[in-house]
């Protein structure tokens, strides 16, 4: 059995959806209600492979929100985090991926120093970040989509917004390893990791955000808008082809405009029905075969007996293991988001 650990983008959103989720004594609370608030399984479902295998799944949601992230509340953030991989480990899950916010708070904050949990250890074994499979679904999406755009990637300039995290620094490295692309910028806040990526790869210009998105044929942005921050759609190249591996995926709505095409990035389409709830209520289009490309990555580990940490660790994605979990995705009937 697998596991899949999330939360909701807003207040606001948990607010609209708890009747949705079975606790509808929660809708009309406030954040400091939320950061109380228990990590629950809120969803048991079956997945079946193209192969014929079939698997059980639950998904947790562990109330987090990202207005803790603030100061006030980010004691609570942690507490989350924890408490559901307590949840998923007591309910003798295989393999349980951290969805969201949740992988980076476990970074972020060194949540690896934190094993024990009331009265349970866990065991970093049994959890995934999902990372791997979301950076390869992201580069498939972008030449899979800059052929069909006809945009020729050894003419390009692809800029990587977030590109020392991890996600990010495994698109650079898929980018500079696997594809011609001519031009490769890395734009992300830590200047220190920047250089090292630069480094790394032997190549990549190092630019601020303002300076880099005018350049771009393609944008890969993997990072959170931070506040206060505006794109003009005036200034970017036309045509301009956008992969958005944020979360919440906005960029659509920001930058709608003509000869920009906004994909969301890091979401894969099974190839057949699934049935749960919870993408339904994380406003996927197709919620019965679209899912996040991280939580596939745990679907995918539990078909093929790879029950372990695949995704794991700052900065420790590999081409080769993106091509291995790529094999098992075609494999298993799961397609890049496309349209």
């Amino acid at each position: 059995m697998f596991g899949l650990i999330g939360h909701l983008t807003s207040l606001e959103h948990a607010q609209s959806v708890a009747d949705d989720l079975g606790y509808p004594e929660y809708a009309n609370q406030g954040l400091d209600f939320w950061c109380a608030a228990p990590p629950q399984i809120v969803d048991d479902f079956h997945v079946t492979s193209i192969t014929g295998q079939t698997i059980r799944g639950k998904y947790i949601e562990s109330c987090f929100l990202p207005e803790m992230l603030s100061n006030r509340w980010v004691k609570s953030a942690i507490r989350k985090v924890l408490n559901a991989m307590a949840l998923a480990q007591k309910s003798d899950i295989n393999i349980t991926a951290l969805g969201g916010f949740s992988s980076i708070i476990f970074e972020e904050f060194n949540l690896k120093d934190n094993r024990q949990v009331r009265n349970i250890e866990l065991d970093f074994g049994r959890f995934t970040t999902g990372n791997t499979h979301t950076a390869y679904v992201i580069c498939t999406q972008v030449e899979t989509l800059a052929e069909k755009m006809g945009v020729d990637l050894a003419q390009s300039t692809v800029v990587v917004c977030g590109a020392t995290g991890d996600i990010g620094s495994a698109v650079c490295r898929w980018l500079n390893e696997k594809t011609n692309t001519k031009e490769l910028i890395c734009v992300a806040r830590n200047q220190e990791r920047l250089q090292s990526l630069q480094e790394e790869l032997g190549r990549g210009k190092i630019l601020p955000l303002e300076e880099a998105l005018p350049l771009a044929d393609i944008i890969v942005w993997v990072a959170s808008l931070p506040k206060g921050v505006e794109i003009d759609p005036d200034k970017l190249k036309r045509p301009c082809l956008i992969i958005d591996g944020g979360y919440p995926k906005n960029l659509g709505t920001v930058l709608n405009a003509p000869d920009i095409s906004v994909i969301k990035g890091g979401i894969v389409e099974h190839s057949l029905d699934i049935d749960w709830k919870i993408m339904k209520i994380v406003n996927m289009d197709i919620p019965s075969r679209q899912m996040f490309a991280c939580f596939a990555e745990a679907i995918l580990l539990e078909l093929e007996g790879w029950q372990t940490n695949f995704s794991w660790g700052r900065n420790q994605i590999t081409v080769p293991k993106m091509e291995q979990i790529g094999a098992a995705s075609r494999k298993h009937g799961f397609q890049p988001l496309l349209f």
